[in-house]
């Protein structure tokens, strides 16, 4: 049965017929939204979309293991064009929208089409941050983005020998060890002195960097980059102390900034990001946003659960089934790099009141450690032994009381159950 919000939609429509769900964004978080809206109201509305990539949604978080030869570009494909057909959706891909009229209702897209809409969801991801050092914009330095990203990499794997990659986070050791694996010799640059430092303590971190250096990558830790050397190419990083290193490609990896340019120039509220409230509209109640452009109580989001979580409940109240609100989680993080076993989720700062339990095992290359707060688990970072991340992630997402638990903990969910 429709609901009035529905009812309402249709009537807004301006004619006979179905109301228009114009898209911007043909990425994973525009595209889940899709799927979850059709679940539910599969012939609620006229739908378009509009990608800026000349492609149908692939799996960008699949790109790595791409990079890495573990998996074929048609491997990561999510929805292919047939989906699209079979779903009546018209999809305009390799045709980014380049401007917003709200008063209107129409978007208008790099290659002049125009499409009215009475409901829009804005899904525009985030843009790779550039350091702005000299010689940044060479030929050889790139961002790790797209399927175009990747396949700008594997041409340089062929053609060249040295890769640095800038930023020691996930996405960055994602890389190397992917433009490694394709026969380069690959540095990663990274600004602090503990890699994956957002994600891990500076004891997981060391155990990392240990492990990645025997499989052969280098690291400069705590290096400033001051310029991108080269003339027609690049062919050298240069740090804060003189020092630089040959390079013949460059992948900036050092974050990410929201994709926000297209809602500003419209007028919608933007802070870091869109700014959304619960349900994921915007201050325009006929304009949604999910996924890396958008700003949820003050918070930003990179990783795929939250976003999953914002298209279910967008795809929801799109269809006129608007009871769930977006309540952000616990977030887990795992690295795709063959032999490293990794699992970081949570709060692992802590605060007042809250202790550390750690387990170390130099010889088996172990490393465990949770923060509890209150008698719960709050976060968690193994290494070396993650069979147990899952089992931990649910402690922290149910808030389960473990204080009985607390002497076995760090053996994981086995001997624990024994003790229940």
């Amino acid at each position: 049965m429709r609901t009035e919000y529905a009812v309402a939609a249709a009537a807004g429509a301006g004619r006979i017929g179905k109301p228009r769900l114009v898209v911007i964004g043909n990425g994973m978080a525009g595209m889940r939204t899709v799927e979850e809206l059709l679940k539910i109201a599969p012939e609620l509305y006229d739908i378009t979309v509009f990608g800026a990539e000349p492609h149908g949604n692939y799996n960008r978080i699949l790109l790595s293991p791409v990079l890495a030869g573990e998996k074929s570009m048609d491997d990561i494909v999510i929805n292919t064009r047939d989906w699209y057909d079979a779903n009546g959706i018209t999809l305009h891909a390799g045709d980014a929208v380049v401007q917003i009229d709200r008063a209107r209702r129409i978007v208008r897209s790099e290659k002049g089409r125009e499409a009215r809409y009475d409901r829009l969801l804005i899904a525009t991801g985030s843009t790779p941050f550039v350091i702005p050092v000299p010689g940044c914009d060479l030929p050889g330095v790139i961002a790790f983005r797209d399927i175009h990203d990747v396949e700008t990499m594997m041409q340089a794997a062929r053609d060249h020998r040295h890769a640095v990659i800038i930023g020691g986070g996930l996405l960055g050791l994602e890389a190397a060890n992917g433009l490694q694996r394709q026969g380069m010799s690959v540095t990663v640059v990274h600004a602090s002195a503990s890699l994956m430092d957002r994600q891990l303590d500076a004891s997981a971190s060391a155990l990392l960097k240990r492990s990645l250096e025997a499989k052969g990558l280098r690291f400069a830790m705590a290096a400033q980059t001051t310029e991108i050397v080269g003339e027609d190419r690049v062919r050298a990083v240069r740090f804060a102390d003189g020092t630089q290193i040959d390079a013949d490609l460059v992948v900036m990896t050092a974050g990410v900034r929201p994709n926000i340019a297209l809602a500003q120039a419209s007028g919608l509220h933007c802070e870091r990001a869109i700014v959304v409230d619960d349900t994921l509209q915007t201050f325009d109640p006929r304009v949604y946003a999910v996924g890396e452009c958008v700003q949820h109580r003050s918070a930003t989001f990179g990783l795929v659960a939250p976003i999953w979580d914002q298209a279910r409940v967008a795809g929801a109240h799109l269809a006129g089934a608007g009871h769930s609100r977006y309540v952000q989680r616990a977030t887990a993080t795992k690295l795709k790099v063959t032999g490293v076993e990794l699992y970081s989720a949570g709060d692992l700062l802590g605060g007042e009141g809250s202790e550390d339990l750690v387990l170390r095992d130099a010889r088996r290359g172990v490393y465990k450690r949770l923060v509890l707060q209150a008698g719960r688990v709050i976060g968690t970072v193994l290494y070396g032994d993650v069979k147990d991340g899952g089992w931990y992630f649910d402690l922290i997402q149910n808030r389960t009381d473990v204080s009985h638990l607390r002497d076995r903990l760090l053996f994981g969910k086995t001997l624990c159950e024994g003790a229940v």
